[in-house]
């Protein structure tokens, strides 16, 4: 499976512009021969939503999106020669009739096949998160189009969270894809987030034995500097692939996704996953008055 990480910079609140800047991503990963095109975190809108004084919001079926990944004969499913453009994983603000979201979308051949809404809003120092968008209530893993395995989407502080790649990886996910807006940290010393992502990245992929795929963006709004370094990592912990820091880029790189099964039956470290055991310990801290 070829995967193209387009790390973009965008423009607040444009989502015109921003789907132009995709567009032309997505052309130049299909030269490229890419079977799918990751985008960052909210790469439609831009990560600082209370700053625009309009709601620029869509629904996941907006028809710009979908043809996105659509076939390139608008009358058939397969392009000149019997070829295709690649599917797209984009992030987005998505509204629908009751709340809206921080979300990001797989689409293919034209059509939605799986949604994540990100599920741990950030609401500290200068990310307020939870002024704008609901968290999502589901995490599922899903069938890679072609055969090429499970996969999983965790956004940015998603995958900070120790228990959702270990669920994620439960449920199936060979790949664990994490579209990002990582910004360079204002106290250094209080937390350097570009050796944050090296450490926790490794240790995802080494530890639950699966891919990792992460796409951050690049760019500056609002006095945050996003700092790029999108790569993808093995399921033995290495790097095989890596973007360049501050600026945009397009990186595409085979991976065999079935390595993630073999690492496991090799050495299997998470296939004892003794889920009734976690499930009653979580219920025992629920009753003893823990976040339901």
């Amino acid at each position: 499976m070829r995967v193209a990480l387009a790390q973009t910079d965008c423009a607040l609140g444009d989502v015109g512009r921003n789907l132009d800047t995709a567009r032309d991503h997505i052309a130049q990963a299909a030269a490229q021969g890419a079977d799918l095109v990751v985008f960052p975190e909210l790469s439609l809108h831009g990560y600082h939503l209370g700053g625009l004084e309009k709601d620029t919001s869509i629904t996941t079926d907006d028809p710009r999106v979908l043809t996105l990944s659509a076939p390139e004969d608008p009358d058939g499913t397969e392009g000149p020669g019997g070829s295709r453009g690649p599917d797209v994983l984009l992030g987005f603000h998505e509204h629908t009739s009751l709340r809206a979201y921080n979300t990001a979308a797989y689409y293919t051949g034209g059509r939605l096949l799986h949604v994540h809404r990100k599920l741990y809003l950030p609401n500290y120092l200068a990310w307020e998160e939870r002024k704008h968008v609901s968290p999502g209530q589901h995490l599922r893993a899903y069938d890679l189009p072609g055969g090429h395995g499970r996969a999983a989407t965790l956004i940015c502080n998603d995958a900070w969270q120790p228990v959702l790649p270990w669920l994620a990886v439960q449920d199936g996910a060979e790949v664990i894809v994490v579209p990002t807006n990582s910004a360079a940290s204002l106290d250094p010393e209080a937390m350097d987030t570009g050796l944050y992502w090296d450490t926790l990245l490794s240790y995802t992929a080494r530890m639950l034995q699966c891919w990792v795929v992460f796409v951050n963006r690049v760019g500056n709004e609002n006095g945050a500097s996003f700092w790029g370094g999108s790569r993808v990592v093995d399921p033995r912990g290495t790097v095989v692939a890596q973007a360049p820091k501050w600026e945009p880029g397009l990186v595409t790189v085979d991976i065999d996704v079935h390595e993630a099964r073999r690492q496991r039956r090799a050495v299997p470290l998470v296939a004892e996953a003794r889920l009734g055991m976690v499930d009653r310990e979580v219920r025992r801290l629920i009753d003893e008055g823990g976040d339901s």
